[in-house]
Formats: C-alpha cells, sequence, structure tokens
C-alpha cells in the first residue's frame, strides 16, 4: 500500500504504520526508549496533581506512564485507535486527527498543564492552527512540550538518495517521500522539508516563545552498549525537544 499526503504532511498514513512504530518503539534499542523518552521526562518535570494531553499520543503507553507517576489525568488523542488494553483509572484514549482539535469529542473547554506533541507535530495538517489549538486548551502557567525530528537528518538522506548537497536539500522547498523500513515498508509517507527557520516561525505565528530547547544524546552507558545507535545519532543528529509557552496577549484565535 502506498499513501501519499498531497500539500504537505498528513496524520492518514499513521493508521498504517501504528502498529510498526510500537513494535519498533518497544525495541531494547529503540532511540525513543534509550534517547527521546528519558529527556522528555526530563523537561516534563513534575507531573503530580497535573492534567495532560498527548496529542498524537501512538497507543497510549507514554501518557499511562505519567498517570503512574502521579499525573492527576490524561487524554491521549490518536488517529490509529491502536491503543493499550485496559489503561490505568484517569486515562482517557480518544480516536482523532490532530489537524481538528477544534472538533475532537471530549476536548472542547477542557484545560491542561501540560499539551504533548511527542514527534506527531509533523502529521499536522496546518500546523499554526493545530498549535493555536492547543494553546488555547492550556492552562494558566501549562507548557506544550514539542519534538521534532531534525531537519538535517532528512536533508543528509536525501542529499545521499539523490547524489545533491546537503546545503541544496536542507534548502529545498519540494516535498519528498520516503519508506520507513522498521516500521512498516509498504507504506510510503509524503513529507514538506522545513528548516530551523521554518519550525521557529511557526512558533512564533502560533503566539508561543521557546522556553527551553534541548537536542537529547544517548548517556555512556547506552552508546556503550547500543555503538550502532550512536553511529547513527553521529550521522543523523536526532532530535528537538521545545518547551513552549503562550506569549503574553498573543490571540488564540486565527493568524
Amino acid at each position: 500500500m502506498t499513501v501519499t499526503t498531497p500539500g504537505g504532511d498528513s496524520s492518514q498514513p499513521w493508521a498504517g504504520l501504528a502498529s510498526g512504530y510500537e513494535r519498533a518503539r518497544a525495541r531494547e534499542d529503540s532511540l525513543d526508549r534509550i534517547v527521546e523518552w528519558p529527556a522528555q521526562r526530563e523537561l516534563l518535570g513534575e507531573v503530580t496533581g497535573r492534567s495532560v494531553l498527548d496529542l498524537g499520543c501512538g497507543n497510549g503507553g507514554k501518557l499511562a506512564a505519567l498517570i503512574r507517576d502521579g499525573a492527576a489525568s490524561g487524554v491521549g488523542v490518536d488517529i490509529s485507535g491502536n491503543f493499550i488494553v485496559d489503561p490505568p483509572p484517569g486515562l482517557e484514549l480518544i480516536r482523532a486527527d490532530i489537524s481538528g482539535l477544534e472538533s475532537v469529542p471530549g476536548l472542547a473547554g477542557r484545560r491542561f498543564d501540560r499539551i504533548l506533541f511527542l514527534q506527531s507535530f509533523g502529521y499536522a495538517e496546518d500546523p499554526v492552527r493545530t498549535l493555536q489549538s492547543a494553546r488555547a486548551m492550556l492552562a494558566e502557567d501549562g507548557f506544550i512540550l514539542l519534538t521534532r525530528t531534525q531537519p538535517i537528518r532528512y536533508a543528509v538522506e536525501r542529499a545521499e538518495q539523490n547524489g545533491t548537497s546537503l546545503g541544496e536539500e536542507y534548502f529545498a522547498t519540494d516535498s519528498f517521500s520516503y519508506r520507513h523500513g522498521s516500521w512498516n515498508d509498504q507504506i510510503s509517507l509524503t513529507k514538506r522539508p522545513y528548516t530551523m527557520a521554518d519550525l521557529l516561525n511557526v512558533f512564533s505565528a502560533a503566539g508561543l516563545w521557546i522556553e527551553t530547547t534541548v537536542e537529547p544524546q544517548l548517556s555512556e552507558e547506552a552508546r556503550q552498549r547500543f555503538p550502532h545507535k550512536q553511529a547513527w545519532m553521529n550521522k543523523y543528529l536526532g532530535i528537538l525537544m521545545f518547551k513552549l509557552r503562550p506569549l503574553p496577549g498573543a490571540s488564540a484565535a486565527g493568524r
């Protein structure tokens, strides 16, 4: 099966990729397990008594872990509906598209202390609108934790594939397609490239400012145990993590 997303990223291919992603994430040497989740958890800080909304939550496993760590309640939204069985009390899982948060059943009028986009933000059809909708659901003193793949990674991969230079591919504007072999090599994703400037400008247009940025790396122990993952990180850099807060006085409606 081939699934493309004309005009940019979309949540739709995720329905076919979700189960493969969860299998890959569960591996002992998955970068999510040894790099991303530890760094995400540290950035979130103390969650006791907090309400958490996870947008693009996958099977909801991370949200369940936060509930076990003391979060008062959690809501997970994902298009796949491939959720964990028997979620803990206080965890609500909703099958819906993050590109239309305004119409997701059960979210209207609610506020959350922490809102997560853990590698899901790239599937939003209108990134600014999606972030504005999320910002409108933040409780007082709440923040958004957003992680995205380093744009350099895709540029390196395309340069290798096309026999071009890193600079050419980093600043390219044409959409590109690829298959994720470790998830499901029968599904082709079509994505729009982005630069760091593109990403930062989306945050600004959505009325958000960056409180903290993290570029997580493997621990020394993980480097020793999984040298092949360190080699991958040396080449493709990994991911970016942002702790985002609303700009004072910014409107949540429209651009």
